[in-house]
């Protein structure tokens, strides 16, 4: 089986399998392979369970021989998330205080894959507990973008965003609190969906009403991340904000045309943002495809007045709550970034949490009001190019000084704070051949649009068919 193999879509090799075109361990072991002879440079998967896996593939083909009746992912090999727990495999979150954790049961997300037919490989590396959009640790090392070595690939999804680039899996999931699923899409040619809150529920979680952090699909095509999200979605009664939507409508044909569609470009969203102006450059010209596609555009931003404030009170809130107390217990094993966050949660009052939620409100609204007059917005993935692996953050954009491991990530901060689906495509490359990662903002609850025009973008313009030279 060659290496062409590992690069088709998800939604290709799935119908493949089905058909007995290919096995699920044929398909298994073309990936393998290829971990074997490129994850040692990249750093992507960071357990593996090769015999684990061969032993799932193939009990799928004995399940497709016996006739019976098979999920949307049969065969295909999925990565976890080193967040994510997964039973019975090693699930470190990135820190040296669970270097050897091993849950006794898969969390919800791994499991509805794993109820879809996916063939769990291994866990995809991330920052510590997944704080910061950069992904390196102490436990492992960094993970190296696959487009060129020695760069990030972004976080806190950046393991799986660089494997799904090199062609290691085709599918891997993630999460998104402050762009960690889009971010590492855009630093690696790949595609991240942060889904409405409550469309993949989060189950086990500590703060169940909590809409800041999610979870969702990554893939290398638009049509892949709608296959894997209509196994992720759908209602849990044990999560609050679940939403009851069926799942299924997202696996349904994609569009390949906009007429009539109403874009508003955002290229610093509205001027709250710096833009490294090359990512800008790339991208007014990408975004002229809508036109063609039958899409009317204007420059435009809905007003983002409080966005801050809502994601960095609503984050500090979180991580107090967890990761204060392991902060204060075994502060030498806990990353600096991370103490700071919690430390800044110990000090909100009743009075800050509440003028949050109020600001929040209103936010939302003014979102509701923008999306009447227009069906998506457009803006940057990332405010920066992938950058050296040394660093942990970059500490200044254009020449404007980042204040924290938070401020350059507010191209995609500010739109977790108004409860929007936003889908990271590629978007080009600057003329040194670095992605650069375009994003797609819908309406709350508008999952769907957002695919829909993605996957139309996707197909007029092929930027995600170029591959690392690896």
């Amino acid at each position: 089986m060659t290496d062409d193999v590992c690069f088709r879509p998800a939604t290709q090799l799935a119908a493949m399998v089905r058909s007995r075109e290919i096995s699920a361990r044929e398909l298994l072991e073309a990936h393998l392979a290829r971990i074997d002879r490129l994850n040692p440079g990249i750093n992507a998967i960071v357990t593996l369970d090769a015999e684990g896996a061969r032993a799932a593939a193939d009990a799928a083909d004995a399940a497709l021989a016996a006739g019976g009746s098979v999920g949307p992912l049969h065969g295909l090999p999925v990565a976890h998330k080193d967040t994510h727990a997964t039973g019975g495999m090693r699930t470190t979150w990135g820190s040296p205080l669970h270097a050897d954790t091993v849950p006794l049961r898969d969390e919800l997300v791994v499991a509805r894959l794993k109820a879809a037919g996916a063939i769990r490989v291994g866990k995809t590396n991330v920052p510590e507990f997944a704080a910061g959009s950069h992904t390196y640790n102490a436990l492992f090392g960094a993970t190296h973008n696959p487009y060129r070595h020695g760069l990030s690939a972004g976080g806190s999804s950046g393991g799986a965003a660089a494997a799904l680039a090199a062609g290691l899996v085709p599918l891997a999931e993630g999460s998104d609190m402050g762009g960690s699923l889009r971010n590492p899409a855009g630093f690696c040619n790949v595609v991240g969906l942060r889904p409405t809150p409550g469309r993949v529920p989060t189950w086990p979680a500590g703060m169940g009403w909590s809409q800041l952090s999610v979870q969702g699909p990554m893939g290398r095509t638009v049509g892949d991340v709608a296959l894997q999200l209509s196994a992720l979605a759908g209602p849990d009664r044990r999560v609050p904000i679940s939403l009851a939507d069926d799942p299924a409508a997202f696996a349904a044909p994609l569009p390949e045309r906009l007429d009539g569609l109403r874009v508003a470009w955002a290229p610093d969203l509205g001027g709250r943002v710096t833009v490294d102006p090359a990512i800008i450059s790339v991208l007014a010209s990408s975004v002229a495809v809508f036109e063609s596609l039958g899409a009317s555009i204007e420059e435009d931003c809905p007003d983002l007045a409080g966005a801050d404030d809502v994601f960095g009170t609503l984050r500090a809130w979180l991580f107090e709550a967890s990761y204060g107390e392991l902060s204060r217990r075994h502060p030498e094993k806990v990353k600096e970034s991370i103490r700071w966050n919690a430390e800044m949660g110990a000090k909100l009052t009743g009075p800050d949490l509440a003028r949050a939620e109020q600001v929040h409100t209103k936010l939302y609204e003014r979102m509701a009001a923008f999306f009447e007059r227009f069906d998506v917005l457009l803006a940057p993935t990332t405010q920066v190019l992938p950058f050296p692996v040394e660093l942990e953050y970059p500490t200044q954009i254009a020449g404007v000084e980042q204040e924290n491991y938070l401020e350059w990530m507010r191209s995609c901060t500010l739109i977790s704070a108004t409860g929007s689906p936003a889908l990271s495509v590629p978007g080009g490359f600057t003329p040194d051949g670095l992605p650069v990662g375009l994003q797609i903002i819908g309406a709350p609850r508008e999952d769907r649009r957002v695919l829909e025009v993605g996957h139309a973008f996707e197909q007029a313009t092929r930027f995600g068919d170029r591959r690392p030279p690896l």
